[in-house]
């Protein structure tokens, strides 16, 4: 196959998918009580915890950032952590207690009863996420879960879940970013004067 050939595929997937998201209604009321609960945890003083594997931990990563820095507009920080972030955390309780708790570990430290979990997995089967939702479910106030069509094991412990209908890694982690942007913007315009 040539690269023209590949691009125009590739583009015409994602489109496909974008507009499928769009015109989905369950994640459209998904993402809008997503984006509900992270304005009340703000509100209400609490912090968002993210965590994900992967393209999913940059993702973390990432939206962490437009929290703590801005993303339309100059405003207050929004205390946000991204555990997939530290280096020294992951590898200690990796060695220690296994890569299934990497996630938990640090919730059980660091959670408190006003923050929310946000977790990224595009397959919806990752063992240290599945042990993260079940460590948060107790001690957090809210938990989101990004997810593609598999959501069988997210679902139990999610207030709510964003389900991206396909298999394929990359769309997915495509509209995780889309709705991690549109979640930050409704935070930011609600909570502050623009």
């Amino acid at each position: 196959m040539n690269i023209s050939k590949i691009i125009t595929n590739s583009l015409n997937e994602s489109l496909k998918v974008n507009k499928d998201s769009v015109i989905d209604d369950n994640f459209f009321q998904q993402l809008e009580i997503a984006s509900s609960l992270l304005i009340e945890t703000f509100k209400n003083n609490g912090k968002v915890l993210l965590a994900g594997n992967g393209g999913s931990a940059a993702d973390c990563q990432h939206i962490a950032a437009e929290f703590i820095g801005r993303l339309n507009f100059d405003r207050e920080p929004l205390p946000a952590i991204a555990l997939t972030a530290n280096t020294s955390n992951l590898t200690c309780i990796a060695n220690d207690y296994g890569y299934e708790k990497i996630f938990s570990r640090q919730i059980k430290a660091l959670a408190k009863s006003n923050d929310t979990l946000i977790v990224y997995s595009t397959s919806g089967k990752s063992k240290n996420i599945i042990n993260a939702l079940v460590e948060a479910r107790p001690l957090v106030k809210s938990i989101i879960s990004l997810t593609g069509a598999y959501t069988n094991d997210l679902i139990k412990y999610s207030d709510a879940v964003l389900s991206v209908n396909t298999a394929k890694t990359t769309r997915i982690q495509e509209i995780h970013a889309i709705a991690g942007h549109i979640m930050c913007e409704c935070v930011e315009e609600t909570l502050f004067d623009n």
